[in-house]
This record gives C-alpha cells, sequence and structure tokens, in this order.
C-alpha cells in the first residue's frame, strides 16, 4: 500500500513537472512579444503618456518576477490584460501627438500676433518709463512705488521675451506663446499702472 501511494506521489510529480514545463515555453513567449510591442512605443509614451507607461512597466515587472518564480499560469492569467494595457497606451500616445500638434499650431498662430504685438508694447511703456524718468513730477494716480514696481517689471517683461523668442527659434512654439502671452498680460497692468494711453 505504501509502495503504492509512493508511486502515486511520484506520478504526480512528474506530471506537475511536465505541466509547469509545457507552460514555460508559451508564458515565456508571450512576455517577450508584449515586451516587443512595449518597444515600439516606449520613446514616444515617455513624452505623451508617461504615467500610462509607469503602469504598464509595472504590470510587466510583476510578470516578469512570476515567470522568475516559474509561476507559469500567473503569466499567461495576466498577459491579456498587460496586452491591452499596451494598446490603451498607444491609443493615448496617438491621441498626445494630435493634442501636441494641434498645441503647436495654435502657438504658431498666436505668435503671429504676438511676435509684433509684445514688442510694440515693451517700446510703449519703455518711452513712458523714460519720460516719467526725467520728470520732476509723476501724473496723477501714479504713485512712486507704482512707478519703481513698473520698472522692474519692464525689465522682467525684457528677459521674459528674450526666452520666448529663443524659444521660438528652438522650435519650442508652445513654449514661446506661453511666455509671450505672460509678457503681454504684464505690460498690460503697467500701462494701466502707468496710466498709458491707447494710441
Amino acid at each position: 500500500m505504501r509502495i503504492t501511494n509512493f508511486m502515486l506521489a511520484i506520478a504526480a510529480a512528474t506530471l506537475l513537472a511536465t505541466g509547469c514545463a509545457q507552460q514555460k515555453a508559451p508564458a515565456t513567449k508571450a512576455l517577450e512579444q508584449i515586451e516587443t510591442s512595449l518597444k515600439d512605443v516606449r520613446s514616444d509614451a515617455e513624452q505623451y503618456a508617461p504615467d500610462g507607461l509607469k503602469g504598464v512597466e509595472s504590470q510587466l515587472a510583476r510578470l516578469k518576477e512570476s515567470l522568475d518564480k516559474k509561476k507559469y499560469d500567473n503569466v499567461l492569467a495576466g498577459t491579456p490584460q498587460l496586452q491591452k494595457a499596451v494598446d490603451s497606451l498607444k491609443d493615448a500616445v496617438t491621441a498626445g501627438k494630435a493634442q501636441a500638434k494641434a498645441a503647436t499650431e495654435m502657438a504658431r498662430t498666436e505668435w503671429a500676433s504676438l511676435k509684433d504685438e509684445v514688442p510694440k508694447m515693451v517700446d510703449t511703456i519703455q518711452a513712458r518709463v523714460d519720460t516719467l524718468s526725467k520728470s520732476k513730477r509723476l501724473p496723477f494716480g501714479v504713485s512712486k512705488d507704482e512707478f519703481e514696481g513698473s520698472k522692474s517689471v519692464l525689465e522682467s517683461m525684457k528677459s521674459t521675451w528674450a526666452e520666448a523668442t529663443k524659444d521660438y527659434d528652438a522650435g519650442h512654439e508652445v513654449e514661446a506663446a506661453s511666455k509671450a502671452k505672460t509678457v503681454q498680460g504684464m505690460g498690460a497692468e503697467v500701462i494701466e499702472k502707468l496710466k498709458i494711453k491707447k494710441a
């Protein structure tokens, strides 16, 4: 009886080992295919869908750990879900690229007007500051603190505009337009504080 039980135990262990061996190849292949699929999109995902990429890589790491621990059934059970996540990541990258393209086109349109408007605004404020600096008395409604603050803002406008121009020339249109709009907003406040009449 003991011999029979022993033989049954050996047979069961053999079947289990054989089953594990049969699962190893498909589990390994499934992960390799997903890694190849992820490799094709990783660089774009880092730029357009970084959070999604982190999620996928986390899932992949868990399944690779299961593979190393010879838990092939876990790998085979998890790979379909991981493949769906990779496919979703590809969709997110495609959407991200489309949004980036649209944002760039909008920034170029905005820059087309800002590149003339902002320098004129800076020149107008500079002329007003130069005039008030030579004047013995500030106009009604303009305090000394406001005037000094406006001069400081003017210098910030100049430096930010220089950065915006540099960004645009380097092909960073969205950043350039954003900085240009910041300068425009700063200029509007200074124009109001210094009582500059619109031409």
